[in-house]
C-alpha cells in the first residue's frame, strides 16, 4: 500500500503525494516522481497502475496532486505554478527520509511529463533521467503546435513511452525531434493511444501490455547510470 505524504507548496497550502516503496529485496536505489496528466489526478488507475508495477520492480515510486487537482478544479493551473509544484515536489523527494540517497527519475502522464520537461530544461540539477507516459507533442488536431523546443536544453537521459496512436503526437513525429536530442529513447506501444491502451483486436491483453512496458520502464532506469547527487 502507498504511503500518504504531504507536501507543503505555501505556508498553510499543501498538496498530496502518495509515496510507493520499492519491494524489499528489489531495490534499485532508484526513485522516480511521476505526476498525473491534465484530467485525472495521481489516484487515476493509470498512474496507479504504473507505480504500483515499477514499485514492485524494485524502483521507489512517488506520485503527486498538482494544486489544481488537490483543489477539486478541472482546469490545470498556469504553466508557471505548475512547474512551481513540481520543483517543490522534487525537493520534497530529495529531503524525504527514505528516499534521500536514491537517485532520482522524473516524468509523468502526458501534461505531468510535460511539466517535467520544463522544470529540467529550465535549469533544475541533479535529474538522472525523465520517464514521458504519453508525451503530449502538440495537442490533437494541431500538429504544428509543437511542444518540442525546450527538449534541446535536457541533457538528462529520456525514456519516451508512445502509443502508436497517439493522437497528442505519433511515434514518427516524435522520431525526427528525438533525432536531435543529446540521449532520448523511444519505446512504440503498437496500437496504443494516448493512455497506451490497445485495441481489443490486436488480440493482447491490455494488463499483459502494461507490463511489457514496465519491464522496460524498470530495465531503463536500471541502465542509467548519471548520478543524481
Amino acid at each position: 500500500m502507498p504511503e500518504p505524504l504531504h507536501i507543503e507548496i505555501a505556508s498553510g497550502e499543501s498538496v498530496s503525494a502518495l509515496v510507493y516503496p520499492a519491494t524489499p529485496g528489489k531495490r534499485a536505489g532508484i526513485t522516480v516522481l511521476l505526476a498525473h496528466g491534465a484530467g485525472a489526478g495521481q489516484r487515476s488507475p493509470f498512474l496507479m497502475r504504473f507505480a504500483t508495477g515499477l514499485a514492485g520492480r524494485g524502483i521507489d515510486t512517488v506520485t503527486f496532486d498538482f494544486r489544481y487537482m488537490e483543489r477539486g478544479r478541472r482546469i490545470p493551473d498556469a504553466n508557471q505554478k505548475l512547474e512551481a509544484c513540481y520543483r517543490v515536489a522534487i525537493e520534497a523527494v530529495r529531503t524525504h527520509e527514505k528516499l534521500s540517497r536514491n537517485r532520482l527519475a522524473i516524468g509523468g502522464k502526458s501534461m505531468g511529463g510535460r511539466i517535467a520537461s520544463q522544470v529540467v530544461a529550465a535549469g533544475a540539477q541533479g535529474i538522472a533521467a525523465l520517464v514521458f507516459l504519453g508525451y503530449p507533442l502538440h495537442p490533437p488536431g494541431k500538429p504544428d503546435e509543437l511542444r518540442a523546443k525546450h527538449l534541446t536544453a535536457i541533457h538528462a537521459p529520456m525514456l519516451f513511452v508512445q502509443g502508436e496512436r497517439d493522437a497528442f503526437g505519433t511515434p514518427d513525429e516524435l522520431r525526427p525531434i528525438l533525432s536531435k536530442l543529446a540521449a532520448a529513447e523511444l519505446h512504440v506501444v503498437a496500437g496504443g493511444d494516448h493512455s497506451l491502451k490497445v485495441p481489443k483486436r490486436h488480440g493482447v491483453a491490455q494488463d499483459e501490455v502494461y507490463e511489457t512496458i514496465l519491464d522496460w520502464i524498470a530495465a531503463w532506469l536500471r541502465a542509467q547510470k548519471t548520478d543524481n547527487r
